[in-house]
């Protein structure tokens, strides 16, 4: 399942903008599986289907870019590097919820009934 979020944001800090930290999804889902699932780098690495080394490598980078946005007062960016999910998922751009769809290429909201959804493989796209 995608993140909930896109990232997050710094309070009581001015001229954040340019100083952005870009966590990318690969990351995400690392610290996402080892801090907050609690699973072991062997379990993670298998689920991410990733080598173990390759997922260390991945989580300490992530680790690191999360503990420079603390210290320095940086938003946190979650976007971009090589993902794809499982099934299609969606988000409305009206009531914001996220849903997955197997069947339509671009359908509309299952909770508001909106049309103007996108595609999450488009939502976290890199952004130049």
């Amino acid at each position: 399942m995608p993140p909930v979020i896109k990232g997050m944001s710094v309070f009581g800090v001015r001229g954040r903008k340019a100083n952005e930290v870009v966590l990318l999804l690969e990351e995400y889902e690392a610290i996402r599986l080892l801090d907050y699932q609690l699973m072991n780098q062997e379990e993670a690495a298998k689920h991410m289907e990733i080598s173990r080394p390759t997922l260390t490598r991945v989580y300490e980078e992530a680790r690191r870019k999360v503990a420079r946005a603390f210290v320095e007062g940086r938003d946190i960016l979650i976007r971009g590097g090589n993902f794809y999910f499982e099934s299609n998922w969606f988000k409305c751009n009206d009531c914001k919820v996220s849903f997955s769809n197997y069947e339509e290429p671009q359908p509309a909201c299952p909770v508001c009934g909106s049309a103007d959804t996108i595609s999450l493989n488009d939502f976290f796209k890199q952004e130049e």
